[in-house]
């Protein structure tokens, strides 16, 4: 445990940021599944809308939304 009251703060602030892009990735995640299920021109598009939104906040890297967007539209386009 910090002694140290900027560290404290520091660790409070680390864990709170945390708990919050936890929560975001569950949604990025549980988009991509059901677009991956679906294949669905909507559901894609909104797993499409949500990727970006966490590359564009940090909650994952943007090469790792582009790959997944990809993979999505790749299974529709071959599903249609």
């Amino acid at each position: 445990m910090p002694r140290i009251k900027s560290a404290k703060k520091a660790m409070r602030q680390a864990r709170k940021r945390t708990k919050h892009n936890r929560a975001e990735r569950s949604t990025i995640k549980t988009a991509v599944k059901k677009a991956r299920a679906e294949l669905t021109p909507v559901a894609v598009a909104e797993a499409i809308k949500t990727l970006d939104r966490g590359a564009r906040k940090g909650q994952i890297h943007r090469f790792d939304a582009a790959r997944r967007k990809s993979r999505i539209m790749k299974k529709l386009a071959k599903k249609s």
